[in-house]
């Protein structure tokens, strides 16, 4: 649902993609918990009901739990499971897009790889 999100997603589509992001690092494991609603919103400027919606997300697609009065934490698995759904979103949705305009430019994607090291 986010193929980690770009510039024109929705607000709660990119706060979601930066959570993803942070999960599939390693920045947050099995069993730490997500920064608060409150200190999440802070930290972007967004709206707390926004980061709610980010979070209600993750509460759906199964990555994390919520305790109540305690916070939300990240269940095991989580990042597996997200890299598996974000490798899907991307074969899917973004790589299609990717390939048409790498077709369109007439570009090698050879020559891409050997850019992409330097």
């Amino acid at each position: 649902m986010t193929a980690l999100s770009n510039d024109d997603s929705p607000v709660y589509i990119r706060l979601r993609g930066t959570i993803a992001a942070a999960i599939l690092r390693g920045d947050y494991r099995a069993g730490d918990q997500l920064p608060s609603v409150r200190a999440l919103a802070a930290q972007h400027g967004a709206n707390p009901l926004t980061v709610a919606k980010a979070y209600q997300t993750f509460q759906d697609d199964g990555y994390v739990e919520v305790r109540r009065g305690v916070g939300m934490f990240v269940l095991a698995g989580a990042a597996e499971k997200l890299r598996d759904a974000e490798r899907a979103l991307f074969l899917t949705e973004s790589w299609p897009r990717i390939r048409d305009h790498i077709g369109l430019l007439g570009l090698d994607p050879a020559d891409l790889l050997e850019r992409s090291d330097a």
